[in-house]
């Protein structure tokens, strides 16, 4: 069987994932013909890696300017971009033009212009676009989104969702180039993408309009000194006074951190463990945002960024009924990513996870809740089989997410930043207008 040929750029920690699964997983099947990055150090860091870990020969490397003569000397079938948020325009674009398909990170993109061109470039090569969205692959998530299916609430008509992120993960992107809204179009486009995109899939429709309020609450010099907690350094690694800060990461304690950040610095930079009561800082850390849907159903949803505990909490309530989910993720430490680590010998174990169906008219009960091995509560080693496996098993939830999957999560997210910045309802038709909803597996009422 001919190996399909991937070539990745930005050689970040969350890079690994696709390394690991080209290389080792689907190694029969595929074959990693180059790295892309602004870092040589970087690109050298993962090619020891395939000789150590992997046992293969170091993968040709080209900067971030060589894009175009990497796409030509290793002619890749598919390439993989996992660049920083407001730069995956740039690759998704130019590598269709170049006669490759693409496989991106979340969110899509960060703002309407790159959009876009996204689409304009789909349109003009006939090029595909597949978005990695892990948690619709994640067992629980998929149970309630067949819970759905199966008619439990009805036809849906309210969605609540909050998901906070604990004093670890969430303080992680107030570190990294996350904290500046040019580069991630903030947590509502960076992080509430996954979340959106739920809802969109759990209940099968589009956004019609979109209002939000946040602000910079926790993180940030002048949050600090106003608890009377002052914090004068940069960063944390090499810095004495910040030994016993609860919020630093030394990048000198892990090998990984070491050769992907620390040791690229003077070429790149790049801070990655800059001090989350510095400044600058341009992304909230407190948000609430209203959808209503096409459909009808109307959304409330809250992201919270220095929770004490990491999780969610979410419940559909429709015509028929009522199905809640509550999970407390087993965090451990972060991995380079911002991916959370569990503890013990399965890395998805939740600490705590119920599922519920209350029906209009009848008893409540509980309904297990499915778990699986690998990242993101057993999401990634189904979603890499979708990816990379030659003959991947059926999808009847109809998981893969494409170019209009991920435009319709991270519209979400762009019009809630315009609505906070304008006080106003954003009408998403206004923006963006999203092509028609065609439902492979309708919903309980038609809807």
């Amino acid at each position: 069987m001919t190996s399909k040929r991937y070539a990745i750029v930005g050689t970040g920690s969350r890079s690994g994932m696709f390394v690991n699964a080209i290389c080792a997983t689907y190694r029969d099947v595929s074959e990693l013909v180059a790295f892309c990055d602004l870092s040589q150090t970087r690109m050298d860091w993962y090619n020891a890696q395939l000789q150590s870990q992997y046992g293969l020969a170091p993968r040709p490397t080209y900067h971030a300017t060589q894009f175009d003569r990497m796409i030509a000397e290793t002619s890749p079938d598919v390439v993989i971009v996992a660049t920083v948020d407001s730069t995956h325009h740039h690759y998704i674009v130019r590598a269709m033009e170049l006669g490759c398909d693409v496989i991106t990170e979340k969110p899509m993109t960060t703002d309407l212009d790159k959009m876009r061109a996204i689409f304009d470039a789909i349109e003009r090569t006939g090029r595909s676009l597949r978005v990695t969205f892990n948690y619709r692959y994640a067992p629980a998530y998929s149970q309630f989104r067949q819970l759905v299916i199966d008619g439990l609430v009805g036809t849906p008509l309210s969605v609540d969702f909050s998901w906070m992120l604990d004093t670890s993960h969430g303080a992680d992107y107030f570190r990294r180039w996350h904290r500046e809204k040019e580069n991630s179009g903030g947590l509502l486009v960076h992080k509430a993408t996954h979340h959106f995109d739920l809802v969109n899939w759990w209940i099968d429709s589009y956004p019609r309009q979109v209002m939000a309020m946040g602000d910079l609450l926790f993180y940030g010099r002048k949050n600090a000194e106003a608890r009377g907690e002052y914090y004068p350094y940069e960063r944390y690694t090499g810095v004495p006074e910040a030994a016993n800060d609860p919020f630093a990461l030394f990048l000198d304690q892990k090998e990984a951190f070491r050769g992907l950040y620390l040791a690229a610095e003077a070429e790149t930079g790049y801070l990655r463990d800059r001090n989350v009561f510095g400044e600058p800082i341009t992304i909230e850390d407190t948000m609430s945002v209203s959808v209503r849907y096409r459909n009808g159903v109307i959304l409330s949803y809250c992201l919270i960024a220095y929770s004490p505990w990491e999780g969610l909490r979410v419940a559909i309530t429709g015509t028929k009924g009522r199905i809640e989910m509550d999970i407390v993720e087993n965090i451990n430490h972060l991995l380079g990513d911002g991916q959370a680590e569990s503890t013990g010998a399965s890395k998805t174990a939740f600490k705590s996870a119920r599922m519920r169906v209350h029906p209009m008219f009848g008893e409540s009960y509980e309904v297990d809740v499915p778990v699986g091995d690998g990242g993101h509560g057993g999401a990634d080693p189904v979603m890499l089989e979708q990816l990379f496996a030659p003959d991947p098993p059926p999808d009847p939830l109809n998981r893969a997410a494409s170019h209009i999957d991920g435009a319709a999560s991270v519209i979400v997210g762009i019009a809630a930043n315009l609505s906070m910045e304008q006080g106003r309802l954003i009408c998403v038709d206004d923006l963006f207008p999203l092509p028609a909803k065609h439902a492979t597996t309708p919903l309980p009422g038609g809807r």
